[in-house]
């Protein structure tokens, strides 16, 4: 599985953005996703997760009520809509997926099994 990601860039503090992750298989359906994010010289960042169905989301503490993700399995395309942007959301954000249960999610980055490139997310403040 190849996954891509689009829609990072440069936002000011307060702002929005979407980022996309387009993926390339035929068994979309099949993969629970999330986002992860990182800063160098810091671990790897848990973002939020989403189920194969997309009927089970989960979301790190500091991210619960700004951000939101979502899948569209017509498209391979999972989405994280990000709000109320801080300068402490600059990071590299990755997509990742992993072959999992119906209903299942993951917080911890060693279960995934694919990761795309990463797209920066930089908020000016």
């Amino acid at each position: 599985v190849q996954l891509v990601e689009f829609g990072g860039g440069l936002v000011q503090a307060g702002g929005s953005l979407r980022l996309a992750c387009a993926a390339s298989t035929h068994i979309f359906g099949m993969y629970a996703l999330a986002w992860f994010r990182q800063v160098p010289g810091k671990e790897r960042e848990f973002v939020a997760a989403i189920s194969r169905s997309g009927g089970t989301t989960d979301y790190a503490d500091t991210v619960k009520g700004r951000f939101a993700i979502s899948r569209e399995n017509a498209k391979n395309t999972i989405y994280l809509q990000m709000n109320s942007l801080s300068a402490e959301d600059t990071a590299n954000y990755y997509c990742a997926a992993r072959f999992a249960d119906e209903h299942s999610t993951s917080v911890r980055w060693t279960e995934y099994d694919y990761w795309g490139l990463g797209t920066q997310v930089t908020v000016s403040s």
